[in-house]
């Protein structure tokens, strides 16, 4: 066998170790996120405030997690995704950390908050793009596999967490000291051996189902294209539905008097919580594979009207304790396939050679759902004295989104890869 035979094999062998170590990173960096319902109430008692001041907190992360990831993508593609990845572990654990001594709202919000969103983003987009450029035969597949990290790692945390947060001898600074430290380390051991793709990576093909470009469009090229925009506006109302959920289901699980009873032997909350995080994780690789063989929009479609009617029949059954548990895992479901069908898309339509800046880009929808989705939805629920009218929005967006996925997506992405792939004569055009 030839020396550069040996070497496509070891390189083609060598990217399922970079989707193994890309998992345990992400992992890492899950609880911040969905945790956070865990802490709420202790925060709220502790610093004296309403549910949505403490909220507060959780938008700065989504939005530091999501607003700066053009500028922190560039810097993972600059410097290498080890150096800047590693140093986002750390950031993430070292929030965790500074939190448990937080004397008031305003260092929560800014150890929390600034400091985890800003390591937790760093992670997450560098994680990111760097599997759709090793499996661009499995885009969707890889690109689910490590958001699952994202969306499953809690699973491994939430019951200890409960459990500490609620004991006498833990409470939640000391919780947060203990699970800043493990996860921060975890996370920057794995990253240590994260790499790029060797130059000119392209052993592997697309799948026939799959419309991808035959160029890598820059940053500022994208920007020019309206499918970015419907794209953008698609992720920001999936993302308010399911952040929703996220941040406020132990509001809502206690408001219907549904989180301490039991289930299965166990408390409603916690274990609709461990479902969620199982079910969050599980969609991502599934829909994946799945667009990769169907194709993106299809998938789209299917996942999205299936989150909007999860959302009304949890809601018409929210009074039951085992529907809750079970219904709350549907929606996330339902949800969770967004990070691996909206990088993967994107990728697709605009190529790879800057993916991860581009989808820095795109995921600043995140922090505009993150605003929708917990601190407006809050003070919906505030002023108002319910959650219908919350429930009900987000289905709303669920739908319209679905069937944007299935008309308006799908017609522009194959008039901008048809362009492509028009004869060189013709005008070269953006779609």
């Amino acid at each position: 066998m030839s020396a550069s035979a040996i070497s496509v094999g070891a390189t083609a062998r060598s990217r399922w170790w970079q989707l193994a170590l890309g998992l345990v990173v992400m992992m890492s960096i899950s609880s911040p996120q969905y945790t956070w319902a865990l802490f709420t109430g202790p925060l709220t008692k502790a610093f004296g405030v309403q549910l949505s001041t403490v909220q507060i907190t959780f938008t700065l992360l989504i939005v530091f997690q999501t607003f700066l990831s053009p500028f922190q993508a560039y810097l993972v593609e600059f410097f290498g995704p080890r150096a800047l990845i590693s140093l986002g572990a750390l950031m993430a654990g070292v929030a965790w950390v500074l939190t448990a001594y937080a004397p008031n709202v305003y260092v929560l919000y800014f150890a929390y908050g600034v400091i985890g969103g800003i390591g937790t983003g760093i992670v997450y987009i560098g994680v990111i793009g760097l599997m759709v450029r090793w499996f661009p035969d499995r885009r969707g597949f890889a690109a689910g596999m490590v958001a699952a990290g994202y969306g499953m790692g809690a699973i491994l945390t939430t019951y200890p967490i409960t459990d500490m947060v609620k004991s006498a001898d833990w409470g939640y600074a000391k919780t947060l000291l203990v699970w800043g430290v493990i996860q921060g380390a975890i996370g920057f051991l794995a990253a240590l051996g994260l790499r790029s793709p060797p130059t000119g990576y392209g052993i592997m093909h697309a799948l026939p189902t799959q419309q991808q470009s035959s160029r890598g469009f820059t940053p500022g090229e994208m920007l020019q294209s309206p499918i970015f925009y419907l794209l953008f506006v698609m992720m920001t109302m999936m993302s308010t539905g399911g952040l929703m959920v996220v941040s406020n289901v132990g509001a809502f699980a206690k408001q219907y008097n549904v989180a301490d009873a039991i289930v299965l032997g166990t408390a409603a909350l916690p274990l609709s919580l461990t479902l969620s995080r199982f079910t969050n994780g599980l969609t991502r690789p599934f829909f994946g594979w799945v667009s990769d063989h169907i194709g993106r929009e299809n998938t789209m479609g299917l996942a999205f009207l299936l989150e909007a009617a999860a959302i009304l029949v949890m809601f018409a059954f929210i009074n039951n304790p085992a529907l809750f548990v079970v219904m709350t895992g549907l929606v996330f479901f339902g949800w969770g396939e967004i990070f691996s069908l909206f990088p993967s898309t994107l990728a697709d339509t605009f190529g790879t050679k800057f993916a991860t800046t581009n989808y820095g880009c795109l995921y600043i929808a995140q922090g505009i759902g993150s605003f929708l989705g917990s601190y407006v939805a809050a003070r919906l629920e505030e002023m108002t004295g319910s959650w219908t009218m919350v429930f009900f929005i987000v289905a709303a967006l669920d739908a319209i989104t679905g069937i944007l996925a299935l008309t308006a997506l799908k017609y522009m992405r194959q008039r901008h890869i048809g362009a492509e792939s028009a004869p060189a004569s013709a005008s070269p055009r953006v779609a």
